[in-house]
């Protein structure tokens, strides 16, 4: 079992500026493209930042306006080239990243989306948010294969065809036995690890037993 990788997903043919492109210019192209970021790119194609619509609406946001109560942000530089208003360093991943592990960066370093590099740091697509969750329009009948074949048949001591799995919208339901029941922990665990997969109920006989015991206690 494996997650689908950046590659699978990203967008290969990336609209790029350098440090030197101007503001309108910048603009322009997000209007153009429908996108709502650039990486800025180096003279060897490597990216050395990110220009996004929030770097530049900062610009919008200064503006003198007479009409409004809300204070301007503090004076800063004029900042009118990519190189200026770009977000810097930029975070990047590569084609071979799963998609878990990809999503994981943007969490963490608070980001919409990440160049994708070569082996040599070069830009070679762009993976944005919207492009990983792509994975949960993933089919149900493709979710339910996977977790009868790739999980339940590679858990030793499982029987599939001793467990019923349900797939409605990525939402998972197990039914039936699991056996030995120490490895229902393990089963749900891949089963969650599935490309596409929302959530996963357990109500095998196990989870009957344990549901019956608690509420009797």
């Amino acid at each position: 079992m494996q997650h689908q990788t950046v590659k699978d997903v990203m967008t290969q043919e990336v609209v790029r500026v350098v440090p030197e492109t101007g503001f309108r210019e910048i603009v322009t192209l997000l209007t153009e493209f429908d996108i709502t970021a650039v990486p800025v790119v180096d003279v060897d194609d490597r990216p050395v930042g990110v220009v996004s619509e929030a770097d530049l609406i900062r610009t919008q946001a200064a503006q003198d306006d007479t009409e409004s109560d809300l204070p301007a942000p503090p004076p800063g530089p004029a900042a009118v080239t990519a190189g200026q208003l770009m977000t810097s360093p930029a975070v990047c991943t590569t084609p071979d990243v799963s998609v878990v592990a990809a999503a994981r960066v943007m969490a963490g370093r608070h980001v919409k989306r990440l160049p994708v590099v070569d082996g040599h740091g070069r830009l070679v697509g762009m993976v944005s948010r919207s492009d990983l969750l792509r994975v949960f329009l993933r089919d149900d009948k493709a979710i339910r294969t996977e977790i009868v074949e790739e999980v339940l048949d590679d858990v030793p001591g499982v029987s599939p065809a001793a467990v019923g799995v349900e797939v409605q919208q990525g939402l998972v339901v197990l039914s039936g036995t699991i056996e030995p029941p120490e490895v229902v922990p393990l089963v749900l665990r891949l089963c969650r690890a599935v490309d596409g997969v929302v959530s996963v109920t357990d109500r095998t006989n196990g989870a009957l037993a344990r549901a019956e015991a608690a509420s009797e206690s």
